[in-house]
């Protein structure tokens, strides 16, 4: 296609894809209280978060602050129901020019991917009231914690991407090694210093930064890095079985080419490209 084609496809795609996200957010929007409801539940569990009347209370310190906490929601919501519609128009404007080799990997990849970020997403929801509760046990007794909703909504949401989102790290490990870039040989030797900096990065990465958080993060973590590292160890087995056409060729030595299969191919590309052009005349 011409460059003002593909840019004409991606308009469209992009319309189509914003158009589902709008009706995804009017729903959010008519979703907007059981999901709240949802997302403070971990909040509202722990006894510091009662306020002198024994209520459940996050505070808002400004005119517009409840608006927007609704807007954003309806807005999460909405991306997350509209996802089927946006992820098919990427893939729609993608796909014509992926080889039939790389839309497999990519069905493997979304098919692994979408169900490792919802399984984060799930640990993390289980362990905002370990982080919580860890920091507002400080809180006296006769002191009211007063955490604004801005505050609070935006460590639940930093806590699911970043359980959500690591725990899309060892796939891409399957990949790479799929693709031919990372042998399992090397992550054995790397193993050590990946395990190290799991570690590390879940130290640096959680919101909270306390202990609990950090392990409920790196200890799955390393468990789908090992799936991952056992996963490569038998894709390069596999690999290995297969004979190699070029073992008993020196190093100076040409590889054979089978002229006649390219010449077939040839020949068929250009019969098809003729029988195109006579079929535009005809028309």
């Amino acid at each position: 296609m011409p460059l003002m084609d593909h840019l004409r496809e991606l308009r469209n795609r992009l319309i189509k894809a914003i158009l589902g996200l709008l009706v995804g957010t009017v729903v959010g929007w008519i979703l907007f209280q059981p999901a709240w409801d949802f997302l403070k539940e971990p909040y509202c569990a722990l006894p510091a978060s009662r306020d002198l009347n024994g209520h459940c209370s996050l505070v808002v310190n400004g005119i517009f602050s409840s608006f927007f906490l609704r807007l954003k929601i309806a807005f999460i919501i909405g991306l997350v129901i509209s996802a089927p519609v946006w992820l098919y128009q990427l893939w729609a404007f993608v796909a014509p020019g992926l080889y039939r080799q790389e839309r497999r990997w990519t069905y493997v990849f979304l098919g692994a991917a979408v169900p490792l970020f919802f399984v984060g997403t799930a640990l993390a929801y289980l362990t905002v009231d370990k982080g919580l509760s860890i920091f507002l046990g400080f809180v006296p007794e006769d002191v009211a914690a007063l955490i604004t909703v801005d505050h609070y909504l935006g460590y639940v949401l930093a806590m699911l991407l970043v359980f959500g989102l690591t725990f899309e790290l060892p796939l891409f490990v399957v990949v790479l090694n799929m693709a031919g870039v990372l042998s399992s040989a090397r992550i054995r030797r790397s193993q050590r210093l990946i395990v190290f900096g799991i570690f590390v990065f879940a130290a640096v990465a959680t919101p909270s930064a306390d202990p609990f958080t950090m392990l409920a993060l790196a200890l799955p973590t390393v468990l789908l890095f090992e799936v991952a590292a056992f996963l490569a160890f038998l894709n390069d087995r596999r690999r290995g079985r297969r004979p190699d056409p070029y073992a008993e060729l020196s190093d100076d030595e040409a590889a054979p080419l089978d002229l006649e299969e390219i010449d077939a191919s040839l020949e068929e590309g250009v019969g098809a490209k003729d029988g195109v052009e006579r079929g535009e005349r005809a028309r």
